[in-house]
């Protein structure tokens, strides 16, 4: 009479160990030192500041991780401390270290637009925004104020609201203005879905703002909403109400 095998436990093997399977010279730190750091991959370059991973999951994959759960490696822009440390492997210092990277990237790219850079067009506009929008979840609008030759005098954050609305009061943008001495300004918000097509609540503000701006003599340049270009049916990733003849 045959009988049955007991049945026996699933037998667990342990995870792949992605550092140690690339090949000898193949490894981040040994790519880095002979081709450069524009040789890296995004994971590779996050490896690099890891420096080691934890037990069970090697440098490589925690990195991978990483930019899986801020969806690329932009998204870690708007990371806080408690967001790294969520990941196993991710202790306080290590979390402080990343916060420190992300912030000198943010500010190495504002400081790279100049002290006071031309903003009289919404192409310039979105490019100096986008830093700054990079990775935010909220909808928030900014006055940015102007002299006389549209350059910057000062960004200010007006509003920041939740998921879906952030608009502002034409009161509350030119009393940033006229505390500026501002001569003009341009408004701008944000689209969290990336898509900068103006809903319905935009071009009304938009409207209030283009009547206010002629109440108090300060000249309204454009209102340009920032989105991302890769959720931009046009692909352009902002919209101007100016372009679109709506201001």
């Amino acid at each position: 009479m045959n009988q049955s095998p007991p049945d026996s436990e699933p037998r667990e093997y342990p995870p792949p160990n992605r550092l140690r399977e690339t090949v000898v010279g193949e490894r981040p730190q040994e790519r880095l030192e002979r081709h450069g750091p524009a040789a890296l991959s995004d994971t590779e370059l996050l490896a690099m500041i890891l420096r080691s991973g934890t037990r069970g999951q090697d440098v490589l994959t925690l990195a991978s991780r990483l930019i899986a759960e801020a969806g690329s490696l932009a998204g870690l822009i708007s990371w806080r401390a408690a967001d790294f440390r969520k990941l196993k492997g991710i202790g306080p210092v290590k979390a402080l270290q990343f916060v420190t990277v992300t912030e000198i990237a943010r500010r190495i790219v504002l400081q790279q637009a100049g002290d006071t850079p031309l903003l009289n067009r919404a192409d310039l506009v979105a490019i100096y925004l986008q830093p700054i929008v990079a990775g935010l979840v909220v909808e928030k609008f900014w006055v940015i104020c102007l002299n006389r030759k549209n350059r910057l005098i000062k960004c200010v954050e007006v509003t920041s609201g939740t998921a879906t609305a952030a608009l502002a009061h034409p009161r509350e943008v030119f009393r940033a203005a006229i505390r500026e001495s501002a001569s003009a300004v341009v408004c701008v918000h944000n689209h969290p879905s990336g898509d900068p097509a103006p809903s319905a609540p935009d071009t009304h503000v938009t409207r209030l703002l283009r009547e206010a701006a002629k109440a108090v003599d300060i000249e309204l340049i454009d209102h340009v909403i920032v989105g991302r270009t890769g959720a931009d049916p046009i692909g352009r990733g902002y919209f101007s109400f100016r372009e679109a003849g709506m201001l």
